[in-house]
């Protein structure tokens, strides 16, 4: 079952980094935002990506065209122009990397991939999000009830600390960044079967896909939502990144479900 990712935006919100990079090549620890979200699939038993490109795009075919040097020990014989590998730790990734157009909104990404997802259902997702998502749930959930599409819905965490305390200032409760006021947001993670194709418009270069497309699909009974409960984070400003990072050094990332 493959994998859809969007990797084509400005990403303006997160424009410390954006400018020299896509966003979903921005780093946590020292890989790129997409390559935890691949994990999170691989790990799972789904390693056939479609990577939506636009802004940048030529740094992520950059990136996986030397992965495999990137994660290997090598000697340069430059006298004979050849190398030899001595060590490697690649993953097992099928990556397919799509130009979708610099200003291509969500819908016509994904139309301009249909030649390569066929008449299967296909995951779809952002590149700029992470979660411990249950990918063998979320799926056996979309196949009971047998509507054309699943979201991934989730509850983000609030931006600050929540005080319980008396009327003279008495603390009797703190905690750090609770979820949100109880409302369910796109957390992304969607499944699609082929008949989602339908609802993409013929000026869908110009649409996003959370417009006509999962609006029409809701107005006919054709959409669900998987609830996750675990964690969820999604990379949308420099403060997103920042404790990304620091979940990830001090060992806190929950999205990483691998060894």
């Amino acid at each position: 079952m493959k994998v859809v990712i969007l990797a084509g935006g400005l990403g303006t919100r997160i424009s410390e980094e954006s400018y020299l990079k896509p966003k979903p090549m921005i780093e946590i620890g020292d890989k790129p935002i997409l390559w935890h979200i691949m994990k999170v699939f691989e790990t799972q038993g789904f390693n056939e990506f479609i990577v939506c490109l636009g802004y940048k795009g030529f740094m992520i075919k950059q990136y996986f065209m030397n992965y495999y040097l990137y994660n290997s020990d090598v000697t340069f014989n430059l006298a004979t122009n050849s190398f030899e590998i001595h060590r490697n730790n690649t993953e097992n990734f099928r990556v397919t990397l799509v130009e979708t157009g610099l200003d291509t909104l969500t819908a016509g990404r994904l139309q301009r991939v249909m030649p390569y997802l066929g008449k299967e259902e296909f995951f779809l997702t952002y590149g700029d999000g992470v979660a411990d998502v249950d990918l063998q749930a979320l799926l056996k959930f979309h196949h009971e009830h047998g509507k054309i599409a699943t979201v991934t819905a989730v509850q983000p965490a609030g931006r600050f600390g929540l005080l319980g305390m008396s009327d003279e200032g008495h603390v009797s409760s703190f905690k750090e960044k609770p979820l949100g006021d109880g409302g369910w947001i796109n957390g992304g993670f969607f499944v699609f079967k082929p008949e989602a194709f339908a609802y993409l418009p013929e000026d869908a270069d110009g649409k996003m896909l959370e417009q006509d497309p999962l609006e029409n699909l809701a107005h006919d009974g054709e959409l669900m939502a998987y609830k996750h409960h675990g964690f969820w984070k999604c990379m949308d400003a420099l403060r997103d990144k920042e404790e990304l990072e620091q979940m990830w050094r001090r060992g806190k990332a929950k999205w990483k479900i691998w060894e």
